[in-house]
């Protein structure tokens, strides 16, 4: 068996221990390095070629979003952030997962996480995850990071078109859901940029992620998207060129409230092991009558979201689109949409957008 070689970057040595130490305990893993900060991991990838990184996020030198762009301009590969959960952190997150991350973990309390146990078998997880991951070839990555180099980091904002509330249902016929998983944050990127600002449909966003991160992913798409985006607040009216987010720890559902439709967040239990999750939110809206309905189901671990088209479908005047083995980063959630025989049409990710327009006005 073929060992997954891990480089582990962290400018504590406390840190650098415990993750080597937890890999350590299974045959497949094997930690062939250590790295303080960027500088030094960007140096020992070049000499050891791990195929995967983990990697803190706050190092001195170089921090971890810097070495993550020149990692993934000179030699792409699967690279897992390790991240605290306050504001900076998540904005730090959310920023290096769009520059081509596979994926994050938040260490439990701080820095230097004495219960980093607490989050072990997540670790083994994603390494190993990250092993089979699809990061696209060089040139896409090379075009999404001088795309973002583009912007600072939160201070570029579109001209968007005003948000004008109404409660004439005919001009509220159609709604967008796309549910995504790992890799969504960069998928999401592509997809939700290319919307116009008169978009004449509410767009709801399911993205496995927790409590703490979905804000600031809001707040990143908002600053590159023509339409407006958000994290979803519980009660609020919908409102055409929208795009909600589910907040992390909450399933996000659609009720109509009168002539209007309404956000409902709620904590029930875990669906497939996530909260928010993809099945809630498609059966929510499948109760939705006299709307067209445009489900995208995106890259992702797992199958959340293949239960809830078939309620969708049953209900009607549904059209689903699943994103493409070649441009999933882990094609789990879309291939188990696929296998459920209710996908209209399957596209690559830079497809996505031009066909649920095409949905739309059709």
């Amino acid at each position: 068996m073929d060992k997954i070689t891990v480089l582990v970057v962290d400018d504590s040595a406390f840190m650098r221990k415990l993750i080597c130490d937890f890999l350590s305990e299974e045959e497949e893993f094997e930690v062939i390095g250590t790295a303080r900060n960027g500088f030094d991991a960007i140096k020992k990838i070049e000499q050891f070629d791990p195929s995967v990184v983990t990697m803190d996020v706050e190092m001195p030198i170089m921090n971890g979003i810097e070495a993550l762009k020149e990692i993934m301009q000179r030699f792409p590969r699967p690279v897992i952030m390790l991240s605290s959960t306050t504001k900076e952190g998540a904005e730090n997150t959310i920023h290096s997962l769009q520059l081509g991350a596979f994926d994050f973990i938040t260490k439990p309390s701080g820095a230097i996480s004495l219960d980093l146990y607490k989050v072990k078998d997540e670790i083994k997880k994603k390494v190993r995850a990250a092993k089979r991951a699809n990061l696209g070839n060089n040139e896409q990555i090379k075009k999404t990071i001088k795309k973002l180099s583009t912007y600072s980091k939160m201070d570029v904002v579109r001209e968007k078109r005003p948000i004008v509330q109404t409660g004439d249902t005919s001009k509220q016929k159609a709604f967008i859901c796309i549910g995504t998983s790992t890799g969504g944050p960069r998928a999401l990127q592509q997809v939700i940029p290319d919307f116009p600002s008169d978009l004449n449909a509410p767009i709801f966003i399911v993205q496995h992620m927790p409590a703490g991160f979905t804000k600031s992913l809001a707040t990143r798409l908002d600053t590159l998207s023509n339409i407006h985006v958000k994290e979803a607040e519980d009660g609020e009216i919908v409102k055409n060129g929208v795009a909600y987010i589910a907040p992390g720890g909450f399933h996000l559902k659609v009720v109509k409230v009168g002539m209007t439709l309404a956000i409902k967040l709620d904590q029930s239990p875990l669906r497939n092991g996530h909260r928010p999750s993809v099945d809630v939110m498609f059966e929510s809206v499948s109760e939705l009558s006299d709307y067209k309905k445009i489900a995208v189901v995106m890259t992702g671990m797992g199958s959340d979201g293949a239960k809830g088209l078939t309620e969708l479908k049953t209900a009607g005047n549904v059209k689903v689109i699943a994103e493409s083995e070649e441009t999933s980063v882990v094609f789990g959630m879309p291939k188990a949409a696929v296998r459920t025989n209710l996908v209209d049409t399957v596209e690559n990710l830079e497809n996505i957008t031009k066909t649920v327009l095409k949905f739309l006005q059709s």
